[in-house]
């Protein structure tokens, strides 16, 4: 299929999914014009970045785990893939971490407006 039946089929911009193709997220096969072809697994494929971007992971993360993702409609999270676990896990500590942070400042921030009343 072509970009723009792909990007159709997922309601992403073909701009987007360049884009994707750039991060090394997607990997059309080029035609002898040049024309990106898009298998029929490349529909999963971004809907799987886009719930793994929805989860506040980078492209560059993303990049190293998508092979392990796995499922047509919904993302399945393999538990027999090392990478995957391990990259998710740090993932996860680093958004506890950053809530954490912004728990702190949202304190001091209520101090703030406490004293000013």
């Amino acid at each position: 299929m072509r970009i723009g039946d792909l990007a159709r089929e997922t309601g992403v911009s073909r701009r987007l999914l360049r884009y994707y193709e750039e991060q090394g997220l997607l990997q059309p096969v080029r035609s002898d014009n040049g024309y990106r072809d898009y298998a029929e697994t490349d529909v999963a494929r971004v809907n799987h970045v886009r719930a793994l971007l929805a989860a506040g992971l980078s492209t560059t993360v993303i990049a190293r785990v998508v092979h392990c993702v796995h499922g047509k409609d919904e993302v399945r999270m393999p538990s027999d893939c090392p990478t995957f676990v391990g990259v998710i896990r740090d993932e996860r500590a680093r958004v506890t971490e950053a809530i954490a942070l912004l728990e702190s400042s949202r304190t001091i921030l209520d101090t703030f407006l406490d004293t000013a009343s």
